[in-house]
């Protein structure tokens, strides 16, 4: 939570005395580590989800932490997971859930433009297949069922054409101009093992909780969590009892001195309203019960009040708590509106509770992907998904303790130029602006600043993914040793999408003396604010001010030449 010692109370928004009462329950409620098979995930196969046209998405048996641009299909991937294991979406059972929307639109574009052409193919399926763990617990759902043809145990939710309908949907067809969408009103819901029978959600052995705070509505979502608890917690005399007193409270109410004036007031002038006398009172109706009256409160504040990140990190947290029971959690981003610090309490609390369970979780955030390891990441894009295990052990230690954000860009760059500081980073902005016309990220390219010696560790990634990736670096004044730490990149070696940009004269080694190469002293002079009146002076001035130097090159109007080792690496 967002302060250590923040207590959380539920009590009844109108008789916040009853807190402590709660309060003594809720604390003495034991962890419970509950004991598990083997059951998790090992593949999904997804195919015109949304997003997903055809996916197929290997997982580890412990943790998978899903990175990726917006838009690219993270949230899907939970979604079609949970979908399949539940048969629910929304919320509610996805018969009652299946629209056009559903349905992949290029798998929608290729459908309609084959009707159009009259050379038809097959409306289009959704298929969501679940390969779990070969265990033998799991013998009962084990076969060939699926489209790998591999045998193993695993599940099979589709949204398919149901061909009883083949005379309607010919008449449907017959109108091509007149298509936008799949013909849902003639689609099936068909749900089945990989040994070829018809399920329930019974027959699913793995249980899934999906938790995504952001759709934790403030107080409804919450409260959801919170009776589940409450209730796990009571035997059924407590129940009652607490039921009880809520409606004792309730009843109180009436006999409240200003409650009898209003209505007394009420029972002489509400004539032309009806017949009976009116009156107010609460509703003591059995679907008002005690349920609808608890209200979590952190420090004696109603959750629905306190900081949008507090309140995440605890509905997160209340989620948990409630699929103690479950075998697989499914977490949507969950730093949103989180510091750095309580994300890192948060996602403690996450790792402590998540046990023996497997966990999927989506991120945008580098602290949350670095914490909890690199080599479970599973970058997705265009529809596919990579994975970082195959990074060195000692790129892996690299990455898992580097602070900042920059491995999270680098996995989500489509294109990457890296270079070695803060004054490099601001004359590749001012080259790549005054060459295009753009800054560098409105043409998807992005500038990372990082230590020349870490260069081959991005590398690493830039080499798995197939990344676009420039490396600005000096050569030092020694261009072989920089040849030979960047041989796997250079001559016959070189790879197509990674290139490694310096110049080889070695007697200008650095950034500063080939920006005075490059120009003039009179410009650069114009450009400084100096009057330096030989290279030397200009130079060393440089040297011992570079950043402030970088900063007058990025914001002066006046045209300077771009070294040409930079201006390669800004051409494509």
């Amino acid at each position: 939570m967002g302060k250590a010692k923040s207590a959380m109370v539920f009590g009844f928004a109108s008789y916040p005395s009853f807190h402590s009462d709660l309060v003594n329950v809720l604390s003495s409620r034991p962890v419970q580590a509950t004991s598990r098979e083997n059951m998790s995930i090992a593949r999904v196969v997804i195919k015109n989800y949304r997003r997903h046209r055809d996916s197929t998405i290997d997982l580890d048996d412990k943790l998978n932490i899903v990175v990726g641009d917006n838009e690219c299909g993270k949230s899907t991937f939970l979604e079609a997971i949970h979908l399949a294991l539940s048969g629910q979406l929304n919320g509610r059972p996805i018969h009652s859930e299946v629209h056009p929307y559903l349905f992949n639109t290029q798998a929608v574009k290729a459908y309609i433009d084959s009707i159009i052409a009259k050379k038809p193919i097959a409306p289009p399926s959704i298929t969501i297949e679940i390969y779990f763990s070969n265990d033998a617990s799991l013998a009962r759902l084990k076969g060939t069922n699926n489209s790998r043809k591999d045998d193993l145990p695993g599940i099979t939710l589709s949204i398919e054409y149901n061909d009883e309908y083949n005379s309607e949907y010919a008449t449907y067809i017959a109108a091509p101009d007149l298509l936008r969408a799949v013909p849902i009103e003639y689609y099936a819901v068909k749900w089945r093992d990989f040994a070829g029978n018809d399920i329930t959600v019974r027959s699913v052995p793995v249980k899934p909780s999906f938790i995504d705070a952001s759709t934790i509505r403030n107080q409804l979502g919450a409260n959801r969590y919170v009776i589940d608890m409450v209730k796990g917690c009571l035997d059924k005399k407590q129940q009652a009892d607490l039921a009880l007193s809520y409606r004792m409270m309730k009843d109180l109410f009436l006999d409240d001195a200003n409650v009898k004036a209003v209505n007394a007031a009420l029972a002489t002038r509400t004539s032309g309203i009806s017949d009976k006398i009116v009156s107010v009172s609460l509703d003591t109706s059995s679907r008002t019960g005690w349920e609808s009256g608890v209200v979590p409160h952190l420090n004696d504040i109603p959750m629905p009040l306190v900081g949008k990140g507090e309140q995440n990190s605890v509905k997160i947290k209340l989620a948990m708590e409630s699929a103690e029971e479950s075998h697989l959690l499914l977490i949507e981003e969950p730093e949103n509106h989180l510091s750095f610090s309580n994300l890192n309490i948060l996602i403690k609390s996450i790792s402590d509770r998540k046990a023996d369970r497997q966990l999927i979780i989506t991120t945008h955030s580098s602290f949350v992907l670095n914490k909890l390891g690199v080599d479970s990441v599973l970058l997705f894009s265009n529809g596919k998904s990579i994975t970082l295990k195959a990074l060195t052990a000692d790129t892996h230690d690299y990455f898992i303790k580097l602070p900042g954000h920059e491995t999270l860009r680098m996995i989500l760059a489509a294109r990457a130029i890296l270079v070695e500081g803060p004054s490099d980073e601001l004359i590749v902005q001012k080259a790549f602006h005054a060459k295009h016309r753009k800054m560098p990220l409105e043409m998807g390219v992005d500038v990372i600043t990082v230590n020349s010696l870490a260069f081959k560790r991005f590398l690493e990634i830039a080499t798995l993914l197939g990344t676009e990736v420039d490396v600005v670096t000096d050569n030092d004044g020694n261009v072989s040793q920089l040849k030979a730490k960047y041989d796997d990149y250079l001559g016959a070696k070189a790879k197509s999408n990674i290139r490694i940009q310096f110049d080889e004269d070695e007697d200008t080694p650095t950034l500063e003396p080939q920006l005075l190469r490059a120009n003039d002293r009179a410009t650069l002079n114009k450009i400084l604010g100096t009057s330096f009146g030989s290279d030397d002076q200009l130079l060393k001035y440089m040297q011992s001010n570079k950043t402030e130097c970088a900063l007058k090159f990025f914001e002066t109007n006046i045209d300077w030449n771009v070294p040409g080792y930079i201006a390669h690496a800004i051409t494509k």
